[in-house]
C-alpha cells in the first residue's frame, strides 16, 4: 500500500506542477504532507534523511549574498558593460552569457553561477528590450553543462568525488571537462539558430542609446559595495579551495552571507534583505526532496537502480550505457541529487564481483545525471533556481515550453556522451564483471 501510495501522491504532484495551474510550492508541499498524513515515513525521517537541507541552506546563503550585493548596483553595471563589449547584437550577448555561465559553473557550481547571472541577464534584455526567454534558457542549458566539467561544478559531482576517493579535483577535468566543452559548443550553435529569429529585430536607437551609457555611474559607491564585493569574493575564493581544505561548501557560503549581513546592518536591514530570498524557490525544494524521499522509502528508486543490473546480466559494455541513458531521463524527471545517492552504493557492490575498476560507471553516472538535468525545470537545482528567478521578476518560463527545448537538448547530450563513453572507457574494459 505504501508503495501505491507513494508512487500515486508523487505521479499526481507531477502534473500539477506541469500544468501549472496552482503553485508549484504549494503543490510540492502538500504531497509531501500527504506523504506524511498516510504514513509513508514519519516527520523525523523527512527532516532528517530526505530534504536536503544542504542544498536549501546553500542555495539561502547565496540568495542573501547575492540580494545585498544587487543593491550596489554592480549586477547593472556587468550588464551593461557585457552590452557594450558585444555592441548590443543579441546572438553575440546570448553565446557571451552563455559562455560565462558555463565558465562560472564549472569553476564554482551551478547554483551560485545562476543567482548571480540570472539578475544581470534580466537587467539587459528590459534595458534592450529583447525577449527574456532565450537567455533564460541558455543560462539553464549551460550551467548544467558547465557544472558537468567539475568535481565542484554541479552536487552529483560532488558526491561521486567524495565517495571515490581516487577521482579529484583534476580527475574530472580531465574526463567530463572535454565532452561539457564539446556540447557546450554545439549547444550554443543550436540555440543561435533557434533563437535567430525571436532576437533579429532590435531597436537601433536602443544600441545607440546602450553604447552612450556609463556603466560606471550606475554603482554605488558606498562602503557597502566594497564589503559585498569582498566577501562575494572571498566566498567565491572559499569554493574554489574546498578541494584543498574540504570545508563544506554550505559552511563557507553561510560564512559569507552572516558575515554580510552582520557588518552591511547599518546600511541594509536583515528584515529587508530576507524579505528579497525566493522563499518560494526553498519551500518548492523542500517539497520535492519529500516528494522523492517517497520513493526511497517505499524502495522505488533503489530498485530502479539494481534493476540496471539485473538487465545488463553484468556486462560492462551493457551496464555503463544502460546506466548513463536511465541517469540522464531520470534525472530529467526528478532531482538527480536522490537519484546519485541511490546508486553510489549499487555501484560499489560490483567490487565484490571481482570487478578491479568501476570508473566507466562512474564516469557514466556523473555524466548521466549532470547532463540530463536539462530536461525539466525541476530536473536540476539551477534550473529551479532560475525558474524561480524568472518567476519573481515577471518573466515566468513555461514548464512544457522548457521541455521543447531540454529534452532535444538531453537526448543530443546522452548520444554524444555515449560514443564518447564507448571510445573512452569500455573498448579498454570490456570485461565481464
Amino acid at each position: 500500500m505504501s508503495v501505491t501510495i507513494a508512487v500515486a501522491v508523487f505521479i499526481i504532484s507531477y502534473i500539477f506542477i506541469m500544468s501549472e495551474k496552482i503553485n508549484r510550492a504549494l503543490v510540492a508541499l502538500a504531497g509531501g504532507v500527504l506523504l506524511l498524513l498516510t504514513g509513508v515515513y514519519g516527520w523525523e525521517d523527512a527532516v532528517t534523511s530526505y530534504i536536503d537541507w544542504h542544498t536549501v541552506a546553500l542555495l539561502f546563503a547565496m540568495m542573501v549574498l547575492v540580494a545585498i550585493t544587487k543593491k550596489t548596483g554592480v549586477f547593472t553595471y556587468i550588464a551593461i558593460w557585457l552590452a557594450k563589449v558585444v555592441k548590443g547584437k543579441p546572438i553575440p550577448l546570448m553565446v557571451g552569457i552563455g559562455f560565462l555561465t558555463a565558465v562560472g559553473s564549472a569553476l564554482l557550481d551551478n547554483v551560485t553561477t545562476v543567482l548571480l547571472f540570472v539578475p544581470v541577464i534580466l537587467t539587459l534584455t528590459n534595458l534592450l528590450q529583447l525577449p527574456s526567454l532565450p537567455y533564460l534558457i541558455t543560462i539553464i542549458l549551460t550551467a548544467n553543462i558547465g557544472g558537468t566539467a567539475t568535481l565542484i561544478g554541479d552536487p552529483p559531482n560532488i558526491m561521486i568525488g567524495q565517495a571515490v576517493p581516487h577521482l579529484t579535483f583534476i580527475s574530472f577535468l580531465q574526463h567530463t571537462a572535454p565532452i561539457a566543452a564539446l556540447l557546450f559548443v554545439l549547444v550554443m550553435i543550436i540555440l543561435s539558430f533557434l533563437f535567430h529569429k525571436q532576437l533579429k529585430n532590435i531597436d537601433e536607437n536602443r544600441i545607440q542609446e546602450l553604447m552612450n551609457m556609463k556603466e560606471s555611474s550606475y554603482l554605488i559607491k558606498s562602503p557597502l559595495l566594497y564589503q559585498s564585493l569582498s566577501i562575494l569574493t572571498l566566498t567565491i575564493i572559499g569554493f574554489l579551495l574546498h578541494p584543498v581544505f574540504h570545508i563544506d561548501l554550505t559552511i563557507i557560503a553561510l560564512s559569507g552571507a552572516i558575515l554580510l549581513l552582520i557588518i552591511s546592518e547599518k546600511e541594509v536591514e536583515a528584515d529587508t534583505v530576507f524579505q528579497q530570498v525566493e522563499w518560494v524557490t526553498l519551500f518548492f525544494f523542500i517539497g520535492l526532496f519529500m516528494l522523492v524521499g517517497g520513493l526511497e522509502e517505499v524502495g522505488v528508486i533503489d530498485e530502479l537502480a539494481r534493476s540496471i543490473m539485473w538487465l545488463t546480466e553484468g556486462d560492462m559494455t551493457y551496464t555503463a550505457l544502460l546506466l548513463l541513458w536511465v541517469s540522464g531521463i531520470f534525472s530529467g524527471i526528478v532531482d538527480n541529487i536522490p537519484f546519485v545517492a541511490a546508486m553510489i552504493p549499487v555501484i560499489k557492490e560490483f567490487e565484490t564481483y571481482g570487478m578491479a575498476n568501476l570508473d566507466p560507471l562512474w564516469w557514466s553516472l556523473a555524466l548521466g545525471a549532470c547532463l540530463g538535468g536539462n530536461g525539466t525545470l525541476i530536473g536540476a537545482s539551477a534550473n529551479v533556481v532560475v525558474a524561480g528567478l524568472a518567476d519573481a521578476q515577471n518573466k515566468p518560463i513555461a514548464f512544457l515550453k522548457f521541455m521543447l527545448y531540454g529534452i532535444p537538448v538531453v537526448i543530443l547530450s546522452l548520444v554524444i556522451a555515449t560514443i564518447y563513453i564507448y571510445f573512452r572507457y569500455l573498448i579498454p574494459f570490456q570485461q565481464p564483471l
